[in-house]
């Protein structure tokens, strides 16, 4: 049996460190072209290449996405970027415009090409000519079942890996392929600048005769028709792994580094428990409290397994119970004092959760509040400010700090 890669996403430097601490075994991130996340921090080529660093040495690996539907202008410079990101040395390039797998094949011909899922590989055929013409990778079509995944890698040489989301919010338009925003906004969404009008509240009426409206929808509070909810396949590790999926991969380029860190342990725990013995694997319930803490929108299986209602109508706001309040920069076990910079407001005497990079979460108490230079304070209101507290559990560099918002 082989053991799938964990593949997390990476809005920043942060967020991949964050990702690769908490056991990913790959991230995905975006440089400065070409791109579906325009409004993610993205990278620089001196953050990819020390992003690379931090990833290559720790046996991790880093794809960098290039999976626009491109106009001609977007393809200005392509060339010079896509030998730049061979020569630093990336694991991988995500695309989905054969024009632009063209010119990767042109410049850097040794380049890994994963196929994005905005080329909608909904079946073999299509697979087996995208390997035919170089690509090591299929990123599976969210709309793809699990049986249509099974035919697919009975279908696919073992030189051909298939990749699939597993976790996080789903796009309304096909493969990610959508109008609305340019309609709408003026924003393309194929070119990375969605505004996400499918998350907008309507209103819905039918036309009996003309110019007698009627609505459909009931109430006077509008519905969001389209608003999508948020994948979910914790429960469902035995049937992805027995399908043969080579790679796991969570959405979220986005998101927060508590999002990150919090998905990426949950799914890691899951899979090594699995893989360690897969006949007496349990599904852990606690794990699903897990992923109910940061934030997300009501869960769904997707079309895994043609589940009738994936739209959240009520609403398209995200759950989010907890903050991330710190991140521990330094514990000494003499003095059981860690030292942790502020990520949102925390005060003296709160009681926190240590969502923690080896072994169970915890619950602290935050005592004996300082400032760096050792002055007392009543709480840690300023942005990325570095306190001091007294703890006698011990902490882990990197051990991520968070607090409940309201009870749930």
């Amino acid at each position: 049996m082989n053991k799938p890669e964990l593949l997390a996403p990476a809005g920043n430097l942060e967020k991949l460190k964050t990702a690769i601490n908490f056991g990913a075994d790959a991230v995905y991130l975006g440089g400065n072209k070409l791109n579906l996340r325009a409004a993610a921090d993205n990278f620089t080529i001196e953050e990819l290449k020390e992003g690379l660093e931090y990833a290559h040495s720790r046996g991790k690996k880093v794809h960098v996405t290039l999976n626009v539907i491109p106009h001609n202008e977007d393809l200005v410079g392509i060339e010079d970027y896509i030998t730049e990101l061979y020569e630093i040395g990336v694991d991988a390039v995500l695309i989905a415009d054969p024009g632009i797998i063209s010119i990767a094949h042109e410049v850097a011909p040794k380049l890994e090409i994963h196929l994005s899922t905005q080329a909608s590989n909904l079946n073999y055929k299509s697979a087996l000519f995208w390997h035919k013409v170089g690509v090591k990778r299929i990123v599976a079509a969210r709309e793809m079942s699990l049986n249509d995944l099974k035919v697919l890698r009975k279908e696919l040489p073992e030189t051909c890996d298939i990749e699939a989301f597993v976790h996080g919010a789903m796009c309304m338009g096909y493969s990610g392929k959508c109008l609305l925003s340019n309609y709408i906004t003026g924003r393309d969404s194929n070119r990375g600048t969605c505004t996400q009008p499918c998350r907008f509240k309507y209103h819905l009426y039918e036309e009996r005769e003309p110019g007698n409206y009627h609505r459909v929808n009931e109430g006077d509070n509008g519905i969001y028709f389209m608003s999508s909810k948020d994948l979910c396949m914790i429960e469902h590790i035995p049937e992805l792994i027995e399908a043969g999926i080579n790679s796991l991969k969570i959405e979220g380029r986005m998101k927060s580094s508590y999002y990150v860190a919090s998905i990426v342990k949950a799914y890691r725990e899951a899979i090594d428990k699995y893989i360690e013995d897969p006949k007496n694997y349990k599904y852990d319930p606690k794990l699903m409290k897990e992923l109910m803490k940061p934030s997300h929108r009501p869960y769904t299986t997707g079309f895994y397994f043609d589940e009738k209602i994936r739209q959240n109508y009520e609403s398209s706001a995200y759950i989010q119970d907890y903050d991330m309040v710190g991140i521990v920069k330094n514990y000494n076990k003499k003095s059981n004092i860690a030292t942790v910079q502020q990520r949102n407001k925390v005060c003296n005497g709160d009681l926190v959760e240590v969502l923690a990079i080896k072994g169970d979460n915890k619950l602290i108490k935050l005592d004996d509040m300082r400032k760096e230079n050792g002055e007392a304070i009543e709480s840690a209101p300023r942005p990325q400010m570095i306190f001091t507290v007294k703890c006698q559990e011990e902490l882990e560099v990197n051990d991520i700090l968070v607090k409940i918002k309201k009870n749930r």
